[in-house]
């Protein structure tokens, strides 16, 4: 069976919820037992640093890129299977989508926001057909989901948008849907 690269766009907090750092560890040690590659934005703050640390103690390998700038502020974690400074987010955004053959959303804010509006504009666009999943912890993202909706409702974008997004309750759920994916 091929590599297989899943790229994780998630908080630097963690958030108001418990559920969403348990969520965090369990994709984390279960991408590392499926045999997948973490690739993520190499910060060791919030749910990255819990899903990066759960992959590291399942033996998983992982991926990280941060931008020069947030090394500080992100607490760019070094540990890691593979670790590449960009000089900035624009970078950061491009070589963890390049490095990747999905994507998983977790809980998180602007910066999550920006990455998985990006990679759903170029598949909306027709640059890529790497699938993006999103883990709707505790209903994190039944808003987003809305908007989206909203978005088709009001005739700014063709009702294809919402399936390219797949919405799962958990990280189980995300791996599963990721397992058929690798095998096709």
């Amino acid at each position: 069976m091929r590599d297989f690269s899943v790229c994780v766009f998630c908080g630097a907090r963690d958030g108001a919820n418990p559920l969403y750092a348990q969520d965090a560890c369990d994709l984390g040690a279960a991408l590392a037992q499926a045999k997948m590659r973490l690739v993520y934005g190499a910060g060791d703050v919030g749910l990255m640093g819990h899903v990066a640390r759960s992959a590291q103690v399942a033996g998983g390998d992982t991926f990280g890129v941060i931008p020069v700038h947030l090394m500080t502020r992100e607490l760019g974690k070094r540990d890691l299977s593979r670790f590449i400074v960009t000089e900035n987010m624009h970078e950061r955004k491009k070589v963890m989508f390049m490095n990747c053959d999905a994507v998983v959303l977790l809980p998180g804010g602007a910066g999550s926001l920006d990455e998985f509006f990006e990679v759903l504009t170029w598949r909306q666009l027709g640059l890529h057909d790497k699938p993006i999943i999103a883990i709707n912890s505790a209903g994190y993202w039944d808003r987003l989901l809305a908007l989206l909706g909203h978005v088709i409702d009001e005739g700014f974008a063709e009702p294809s948008l919402l399936g390219f997004v797949e919405p799962v309750s958990t990280p189980a759920d995300a791996i599963a849907r990721l397992l058929a994916y690798r095998a096709a």
